[in-house]
């Protein structure tokens, strides 16, 4: 019984942790701007919250979510009120239209369409451009086009078979991506590798693939000296840069205006060159904003405080030194996302547990029922939540709490059911009922078993967690994936490193607990 005292004291310790304290909010609701994982999202929606901040409008910032569908989503469900998007990719990822080839030739064209059926079906309203296009660039190595005599991408399907690709998941899946490719051009290369949006230059550029996708703007093709292959077919549509505003955001007239400075202010050579001082000079993107925003003469008010891309070459430690109270802040949130939903799974699994070992009949479908969540990859779990409850803390602590439910039942079911038998017929003996021999004998027994899976689904809540930053939920993951979009090494390190220890460190106390709530002849035994 003191072994069960002890567990339920644990429960409700994780149930009762704090969530990070949440900032003041105005009097109106902030404006939730989203972007992509890509270095230009992040810096046209940092510019999109400094010139709203400018106009004394509040904003919250949820960078770095995950594909088109899940920002979309977010928007749909009213997590996301804003976010930089193209016409093109509104035309065919999500509106999943055509138009005549004549039409698709026009910019202007897509974009009226586009914009006008955004409006239509969702509400939605696509302010003007913002002065450029970012249409997408397949790109291969210099010596791998001289030898092979790529100009086109005819001539890249024609030589395909044998090449290697690395392509970001949004492109592999996308009607305008690798799909369309193939229906226009044939293109089936040998293989293809998903690669985040950064790391897929570095592969290119170490030999690892030998075409990659990226944009026309992207500043790590100049880097890499990189040749972006003739779409001889005029197969992409127009890609018009614009911001995208849900219906909360259009409906505020001051939201409308204040954006509306930045239409047709940046070419694509200004836009460029940004990107260039994100991706390759490593610039925070607070400050890139900024100084853009000064020179378009809208002087920006100072963002809050956030972990950016790292600046020169200075040591990693020194890095993490300077950014410890955003750090302590990130692992806070992680904590607390792991916490509420390992709680809210033991809460749930371990009566479940009980009550299975009752009717063992029903137990292996119940716990393969439970199992079958484990094989379904993280992110596609958390991508699944999106339309049902949005972005943010919500849909990952769901998610979460689904990946914790396994271990658990397991854990207490099997340590119930194998309970020492001869102290089971003891207390039979004795003359307990059922009910009190399963909470007199056998839960304290299983105890270090129940234990045992607590401590499995920690650490697979802790790694799974990192993930819920593509849904704008936090955590030890936000400078992960930031760090993987602006190629920052020590950003990716920053949260990989303390997420690291916080796995090691929950579970190490949770073996302390374990080794504690089992009963004593059992701490004599291990102790001996």
């Amino acid at each position: 019984m003191r072994g069960a005292a002890i567990l339920l004291a644990i429960l409700l310790l994780f149930c009762a942790a704090p969530a990070p304290a949440a900032a003041p909010r105005a009097a109106a609701a902030p404006i939730v701007i989203a972007s992509k994982p890509f270095g230009e999202s992040y810096l046209l929606a940092e510019m999109f919250a400094q010139t709203l901040e400018r106009r004394g409008i509040a904003v919250e910032r949820r960078p770095g979510l995950g594909s088109t569908e899940i920002i979309f989503q977010g928007m749909r469900a009213g997590s996301v009120d804003l976010y930089p998007e193209y016409s093109g990719t509104g035309l065919i990822a999500i509106l999943h239209d055509t138009l005549p080839a004549e039409a698709l030739a026009d910019p202007r064209r897509v974009y009226d369409h586009v914009s006008r059926e955004f409006a239509a079906r969702y509400a939605m309203r696509w302010l003007p451009p913002l002065g450029f296009q970012n249409v997408y660039a397949i790109a291969v190595r210099p010596d791998t086009a001289r030898s092979l005599h790529l100009v086109t991408l005819g001539d890249l399907a024609r030589e395909a078979p044998r090449l290697d690709a690395g392509f970001t998941a949004d492109f592999i899946g996308r009607p305008d991506g690798l799909a369309g490719l193939a229906r226009a051009y044939g293109l089936h290369p040998r293989a293809v590798r998903p690669l985040s949006p950064a790391l897929k230059y570095q592969a290119l550029a170490a030999g690892g693939v030998d075409v990659v996708d990226g944009y026309s703007t992207d500043g790590l093709l100049d880097r890499y000296h990189l040749v972006v292959l003739q779409d001889d077919r005029h197969f992409f549509p127009p890609y018009e840069a614009a911001a995208l505003l849900g219906p909360r955001a259009a409906a505020r007239p001051d939201v409308v205006s204040a954006l509306a400075l930045l239409s047709g202010r940046i070419d694509e050579a200004r836009m460029r060159a940004l990107n260039r001082r994100v991706e390759v000079d490593g610039e925070p993107v607070a400050r890139v904003a900024a100084s853009a925003l000064a020179a378009l003469g809208l002087s920006a008010a100072p963002a809050r405080p956030r972990i950016e891309a790292s600046e020169g070459r200075g040591g990693f430690l020194p890095y993490l030194w300077g950014r410890r109270a955003l750090l302590l802040q990130l692992a806070l949130r992680h904590l607390f996302l792991v916490a509420v939903a390992l709680a809210a799974a033991a809460l749930i699994a371990i009566p479940l547990g009980l009550a299975l070992e009752r009717a063992r009949r029903s137990a292996g479908i119940v716990l393969g029922g439970l199992g079958i969540l484990q094989v379904i990859p993280s992110i596609a779990l958390l991508a699944f939540m999106v339309p049902l409850l949005g972005i943010g803390i919500v849909p990952a602590l769901v998610a979460l709490w689904l990946y914790a439910l396994y271990p658990i039942a397991r854990g207490t079911y099997s340590g119930v059911r194998d309970a020492d038998p001869a102290a089971v017929e003891a207390a039979e003996a004795l003359g307990a009922t059922p009910r009190q021999s399963l909470i007199m004998v056998r839960l304290p027994l299983a105890a270090p078993a129940i234990m045992a899976g607590v401590r499995t689904a920690a650490v697979i809540t802790v790694g799974a967690a990192t993930l819920a930053a593509f849904i704008g939920a936090g955590g030890l993951g936000e400078p992960i994936v930031e760090g993987l979009a602006l190629a920052d090494a020590r950003m990716i390190l920053s949260g990989a490193i303390p997420a690291a220890i916080l796995a090691l460190l929950v579970d190490g106390g949770l073996a302390l607990v374990e080794r504690r709530v089992a009963p004593a002849h059992l701490r004599k035994r291990r102790a001996g």
